[in-house]
């Protein structure tokens, strides 16, 4: 790509993605983007992994007839898990995993799946626990053995209940956590950041990180100042989730790809929002 067509050319933007930071930078520099880099979540593996492999292995010997997987970060935990275990544990659980009907979320579970020779079974009708709960109204659960991988320790209420009171057996597994460990002055200098529009644009790629950073706004400036450095620039979103979240806060969100909810067809809205000139490279 040459310097003429750097679409992204004296645009800076902010990005607080963590695990695939990196990746994401990568494709608005080669643009010719500017990049604020602020990771604000740190994603462990559950501190206790007694329960997580104690799933596993129910699992393995007793697959269920379904697995919701609601995070692609959450299999890929559960197979590293099961590697760290040693022995067979690995291959077994994926050779369980191809004997059970999986219903993944959005598209970040069934990349995970892909990782490991699998495809997805069913993919939610939206990528948001109201998808999964509508893909599975019509079906027959009473009897049926479920499991669910969460994300983080949130139980996810609405989707165990609803499993529940259709008459399925439900179990669940939480293999990661989000830590709030991030030091701090990195978050608040983000907030400062925004509030003196020394960023064109914030991208945003998951709900977690709009909760973290409303969350360390609201002692650092007040949530107010934080809501106004948001109308004062282009904030987009990788998808219907983290949109909800942004506008449950109060915050326009000005783009999000339309059915594709990846980094790459993130990017290719910034630049056809933002751009100054045609990438050639997502044509």
């Amino acid at each position: 790509m040459t310097e003429q067509s750097l679409p992204l050319q004296g645009r800076r933007i902010a990005l607080p993605e963590s695990r695939e930071l990196n990746l994401f930078a990568d494709m608005l520099i080669k643009r010719g983007a500017d990049v604020l880099r602020c990771p604000l979540v740190s994603i462990h593996d559950a501190p206790d992994q007694a329960p997580v492999l104690d799933w596993i292995r129910t699992f393995v010997a007793q697959p269920p007839d379904d697995l919701i997987l609601l995070t692609g970060e959450g299999l890929r935990r559960l197979v590293s898990a099961a590697e760290r275990a040693g022995g067979s544990l690995r291959d077994d659980f994926v050779a369980a995993l191809a004997n059970v009907r999986t219903l993944t979320r959005g598209p970040k579970p069934g990349a995970a799946l892909r990782k490991i020779g699998l495809k997805a079974d069913v993919v939610a009708v939206e990528p948001t626990t109201d998808g999964v709960i509508s893909t599975l109204k019509s079906e027959a659960l009473q009897g049926r053995r479920v499991a669910v991988q969460l994300y983080g320790t949130e139980p996810n209420l609405p989707l165990m209940n609803f499993l529940r009171e259709s008459g399925a057996v439900v179990s669940s597994v939480s293999p990661y956590v989000y830590a709030d460990d991030v030091e701090n002055v990195q978050v608040e200098q983000l907030v400062d950041a925004l509030i003196a529009r020394e960023v064109d644009a914030i991208a945003f790629t998951s709900a977690t990180q709009v909760r973290r950073l409303f969350q360390v706004a609201r002692r650092h400036v007040g949530e107010a100042a934080l809501l106004e450095a948001f109308a004062n620039i282009v904030v987009a979103s990788v998808g219907p989730v983290v949109t909800e979240e942004l506008e449950q806060c109060g915050v326009r969100v000005d783009l999000m790809p339309e059915s594709s909810f990846f980094m790459k067809p993130l990017v290719r809205e910034l630049v056809k929002l933002m751009g100054v000139g045609p990438d050639v490279s997502l044509v």
